[in-house]
C-alpha cells in the first residue's frame, strides 16, 4: 500500500505538469509511471531526482541497457520491488535479451551468495585488491 498518493497529471502544478512533460519528451511515453506522480508531492525533489537521472541514465562509457542491468541488481540488492520491476522492463526495452536477463540474475544470485559467505567469515582483503 503507498504511503502517499499518486499525483496525476490533470491535478498537478504547472511545476509538476513542466518535469512531467520532460520526462514524457524524453522517456518517449504518453504519461510518468507512479514513482514520479508520487514524488510529485514535492516538486523540488521530483525536479532534483528526474535531473540526475536524466543525467546518468544517457548512453556514456556504458550503454543504455547495461545501465539497467545495474539498476536491476542494485535493486534486487536493495529489495526494492518496484524499481526491479520498472528497470527490469526498461532494459528489455533498450534491447536486454532474455539470454542477458537469465544470465544477469545467475550473477546477481552468486553476488549475493559470497557476499553473504565472506561478510559471515569475515575474509580479510587481499593486499593486492587495496591499490
Amino acid at each position: 500500500m503507498a504511503t502517499v498518493s499518486l499525483i496525476e497529471y490533470e491535478n498537478a502544478s504547472a511545476e509538476v505538469r513542466a518535469v512531467f512533460d520532460d520526462i514524457k519528451r524524453t522517456r518517449n511515453v504518453k504519461d510518468v509511471n507512479n514513482f514520479w506522480k508520487a514524488l510529485a508531492h514535492h516538486p523540488a525533489t521530483l525536479k532534483r531526482t528526474w535531473e540526475s537521472v536524466r543525467e546518468v541514465m544517457q548512453p556514456g562509457a556504458l550503454d543504455a541497457v547495461t545501465k539497467e542491468m545495474i539498476y536491476v541488481a542494485v535493486s534486487v540488492a536493495h529489495n526494492c520491488d518496484y524499481c526491479i520491476h520498472s528497470h527490469t522492463a526498461a532494459a528489455f526495452a533498450k534491447g536486454m535479451t532474455p539470454e542477458q536477463y537469465a544470465e544477469l540474475l545467475a550473477v546477481i544470485g552468486m553476488a549475493s551468495e559470497t557476499n553473504a559467505l565472506v561478510t559471515a567469515m569475515k575474509v580479510p582483503v587481499d593486499p593486492q585488491y587495496l591499490k
